[in-house]
């Protein structure tokens, strides 16, 4: 049984790491471009906030949730980017009385909508009947698998707030969330890019931040994935190119899945070009941002 509390306490746990990140940080900052082509941080924390409020309406009111996907019917492929920009913008109108827009209480009104909506979806998910079936974008989830998704992705776009930063963060065991999904994620991240879906199971040994192993599938297994798990959650999520990470395949099916892994769900995304994490690592330790 997976224990739904420890889930999303953990999910409580990633979003207020991220929210000290940027809570106290100046407007200009907020404008910052982030390594996600055209995405501000505040474009990351408003992706953030709208996924956490449609997540809630899948939760707690149907009939409008059904609204939603059939608004992301009307654009596929930019639905998602359009919910960050629209919740973007509504918050953008509520700091600008008489259309002057006030720079400094933008990121406040954006962050406070962000508490106020992950706080909601907390309550609503945690109240969700045993054995429940959530509603999404083509597929329905548990609520614990929503947690999980949600954990992926705060942790995921909290990964390029802190790259523009320039914060290293420390990983921590909530890692194995976002591992746990790379490895479920194994056969949608084929589909996604057109290939055929394998057949043979890989087995994946991660070294944890503690040092121990998270070994996910069968010991035999003939194709093999092994590193750190901090490199395999940073390729699963698409945030690091694998030539800069220290993973190794092992076997034709392993070594195909390293270069189209994608644990989030929809079209394939565009990942990041090789040397782009070494660049941010020279960057970091020069003191400028991307």
């Amino acid at each position: 049984m997976v224990d739904l509390s420890q889930l999303l306490d953990d999910l409580a746990a990633e979003s207020a790491e991220l929210d000290v990140l940027v809570a106290d940080r100046p407007a200009a900052d907020w404008a910052e471009p982030t390594p996600a082509p055209g995405w501000t941080i505040a474009h990351q924390i408003a992706h953030l906030a709208w996924t956490d409020h449609v997540a809630l309406l899948a939760a707690s009111d149907a009939p409008a949730f059904a609204e939603s996907v059939r608004h992301a019917a009307t654009d596929p492929g930019g639905f998602v980017d359009r919910g960050a920009n629209e919740l973007l913008d509504e918050v953008m109108a509520t700091a600008a009385p008489g259309g002057a827009v006030d720079r400094a209480a933008a990121p406040a009104a954006l962050l406070g909508r962000w508490r106020s909506g992950r706080a909601a979806l907390a309550t609503a998910l945690a109240a969700a009947p045993t054995g429940s079936r959530l509603p999404w974008y083509g597929t329905q989830m548990s609520p614990a698998s929503m947690v999980t998704a949600r954990i992926m992705e705060t942790w995921a776009h909290g990964q390029d707030v802190a790259d523009t930063l320039g914060v290293v963060r420390v990983p921590s065991e909530r890692l194995r969330h976002v591992a746990y999904l790379g490895v479920r994620t194994l056969g949608h991240s084929f589909a996604a890019h057109g290939r055929t879906t394998p057949d043979g199971p890989v087995r994946v040994e991660l070294r944890a931040p503690d040092g121990d192993e998270w070994a996910f599938g069968p010991a035999d297994a003939a194709d093999r994935v092994a590193g750190p798990a901090l490199d395999f959650c940073l390729l699963v999520t698409q945030r690091r190119h694998r030539a800069d990470l220290a993973l190794v395949a092992t076997g034709p099916v392993a070594d195909e899945w390293l270069d189209v892994a994608q644990a989030f769900a929809g079209a394939p995304g565009a990942g990041r070009e090789p040397g782009s994490g070494r660049d941010l690592g020279r960057r970091r330790r020069a003191g400028t941002r991307p």
